[in-house]
């Protein structure tokens, strides 16, 4: 399998290429998002890219995007891939990565919604019985489902920077308390159905993120990627034990290998070795099918 590490499309404007995505403009009211298979760790981009990773972070926020559009409207457009793309050649190389959207106004924070504990909430939970401010039970242990989601937002960085928590009334005074309300129940309304979808497909989404734009009316939308192994924790319920860290279906691997290397997480990262490659590769498609089939 190919692996697509830049969109590289010459016949349209490039407006930002991200850690995995490249952003094209199309029209006044229309962008073109590619999800190339570029797998970032550690806030470095790798030189080596993950074949087919693109692929199942498209079809499974596509999968989503259908899923849960009962809940908010999303950025998805009506616009087809040959109308924005007229080039055979360019379009035939990113048609299964590429999404054509709604031009919309990002929101500069990310929702985040945890229902288990695990990762920075573990950590501070272990040092003040709280997550970003919110105060849990006593006496939890790592990986434990907690007793409610909880929506825990954050800023969105820059490349190369890292996102800051902030506490929800810290939100309010960034996009308002009205705008900050909805988006919070959105996002909750959203982990908990897709989370019950999930579990009976025997996946467990330990926690995600979620983000949002307005149109030009005001009108809220979800955009960017959905429920997909990169903005979420993805564990098999098989192998879910609370009181040890589980697998995941993403790039766990990767980051477990670069743990073991002499390399100080700076760019350029290393050459990935076809193993490591191939098992993380493999390890995304097992996602994809398990949600879908």
């Amino acid at each position: 399998m190919d692996a697509l590490l830049n969109a590289d499309i010459k016949s349209l404007k490039l407006l930002h290429s991200g850690k995995v995505r490249d952003m094209y403009e199309i029209d006044d009211n229309h962008l073109l998002i590619v999800t190339t298979d570029r797998l970032s760790a550690f806030d470095v981009i790798m030189p080596t890219p993950i074949p087919g990773k693109g692929h199942v972070l498209n079809a499974v926020s596509d999968f989503w995007f259908n899923k849960l559009s009962h809940i908010v409207p999303n950025h998805v457009s009506d616009m087809s891939l040959e109308q924005a793309i007229p080039d055979a050649e360019e379009r035939e190389r990113v048609k299964n990565h590429a999404i054509v959207v709604k031009r919309l106004k990002p929101l500069p924070i990310e929702a985040i919604v945890r229902g288990y504990l695990i990762g920075s909430g573990w950590k501070e939970y272990q040092k003040q019985g709280s997550v970003c401010g919110i105060e849990l039970p006593e006496g939890l242990i790592l990986a434990d489902q907690l007793p409610e989601p909880i929506f825990t937002p954050s800023t969105k960085a820059a490349v190369g920077d890292h996102d800051e928590n902030i506490d929800f009334e810290s939100m309010c005074g960034i996009i308002g308390q009205d705008l900050a309300t909805q988006v919070r129940d959105i996002s909750l309304q959203l982990y908990k159905e897709a989370a019950i979808f999930a579990l009976e497909k025997g996946i467990i989404i330990a926690d995600t993120k979620f983000e949002f734009g307005l149109d030009q009316h005001g009108n809220l939308a979800l955009i960017d990627e959905v429920l997909t192994p990169d903005s979420s924790r993805f564990w098999p319920v098989s192998e879910y034990k609370p009181g040890m860290s589980p697998p995941s279906f993403d790039k766990q691997i990767v980051r477990d290998w670069l743990e073991t290397l002499d390399w100080d997480k700076t760019a350029p990262g290393p050459m990935i070795p076809d193993e490591i490659k191939n098992k993380t590769s493999e390890k995304y498609l097992e996602a994809l099918k398990t949600l879908t089939c």
